[in-house]
């Protein structure tokens, strides 16, 4: 393997969760092009054996190394992911197979820095390097979690936890969040959201749109905001006041607004803005709408308010947005 970069060991078996292994690595490449190349990653698949592995979702990887022959290097990093089963009662368990609890425990005996992806935790947890530590996991799991590891302090709520040398993870896109938070802590958050903004990209329209999107914000460790964050973008019609967004999350106006602003570097309206401006671009590259009626469906009471949010948030026009970005039908 290359020798140039800071080596992160993925484990994987078979079951795993596909994107639990997937995601991380697109993350780490994309700091790569962040950075020119010149440091950062490189990232090797273990596994058991060098056969393929058959995932969660049926497709099979190849692992790059064993897990005998990543106990032999320097690892900085050691990501483990996980994999569930689903009883007759379509209860969801997560897997612990003691053979790779083993290699979990060998392994991060030579790692910097441990981290859990989804039920992936569970396996930390068998391999006693969540005693006496916070942690979380996906939702569905976290009770078996504190069932079956009562030294564990179990927290379901944030999406991904910090503590010391080791971290956990919760649901499975949370990965690219957790991936997201260990450049930040190497590389700190400017690059962080540099690599963010690349991810969003894939996510692009046709045109070159992206140049105008309105900036995203760093994730939320608090799964309550980004639930909160989630209703606003499904609800930009509705009433999204200070008062209204602070009952739904069930905290004070107060407390949210600190909140916001601490976790995300905005303020709540601020959020609602952005996120209509967002519903407004889509309307404008999609239909053949009036701005009245743009603005209407969008959240906006006047057409004068929307033409003000595009100014502030894309120093351009709706009008002229749609003259550039209108696609065609």
């Amino acid at each position: 393997m290359d020798s140039a970069g800071r080596l992160i060991v993925i484990m994987f078996f078979d079951g795993v969760d596909l994107l639990d292994v997937t995601g991380p690595p697109e993350v780490f490449s994309l700091l790569k092009r962040e950075l020119d190349g010149a440091t950062g990653y490189r990232v090797a698949l273990a596994a058991d054996t060098t056969d393929p592995v058959t995932t969660s979702a049926g497709v099979r990887v190849l692992p790059d190394t064993t897990f005998r022959e990543a106990a032999g290097t320097r690892i900085d990093t050691l990501i483990v992911p996980g994999s569930v089963e689903i009883d007759d009662q379509r209860r969801v368990h997560a897997v612990t197979d003691p053979a790779v609890v083993d290699w979990v425990r060998t392994l991060s005996g030579s790692t910097r820095r441990i981290a859990s992806v989804c039920v992936g935790a569970h396996l930390l947890a068998a391999a006693g390097l969540l005693d006496g530590r916070r942690a979380t996991t996906h939702w569905s799991t976290a009770q078996q979690l504190a069932a079956d590891h009562p030294a564990v302090d179990v927290d379901a709520d944030p999406i991904f936890i910090r503590d010391h040398h080791v971290w956990t993870g919760a649901g499975i896109t949370a990965c690219l969040d957790l991936s997201l938070a260990l450049v930040a802590e190497d590389f700190g958050e400017a690059i962080a959201l540099r690599v963010a903004r690349q991810l969003v990209m894939y996510l692009k329209r046709p045109g070159g749109q992206s140049q105008f999107s309105v900036p995203i914000e760093p994730v939320s460790t608090t799964r309550r905001i980004e639930d909160l964050r989630h209703y606003i973008t499904q609800n930009v019609t509705g009433r999204l006041a200070l008062t209204d967004l602070a009952e739904r999350a069930h905290v004070s106006e107060r407390q949210l607004t600190r909140i916001f602003q601490t976790e995300l570097g905005t303020t709540p309206a601020a959020y609602v803005e952005s996120a209509r401006v967002e519903a407004a671009r889509n309307r404008l590259e999609a239909t053949d709408d009036t701005l009245e009626r743009v603005a209407s469906a969008c959240g906006f009471n006047t057409t004068d308010t929307l033409i003000r949010a595009f100014r502030r948030r894309l120093n351009t026009t709706p009008t002229e947005y749609r003259n550039r970005f209108r696609r065609s039908v």
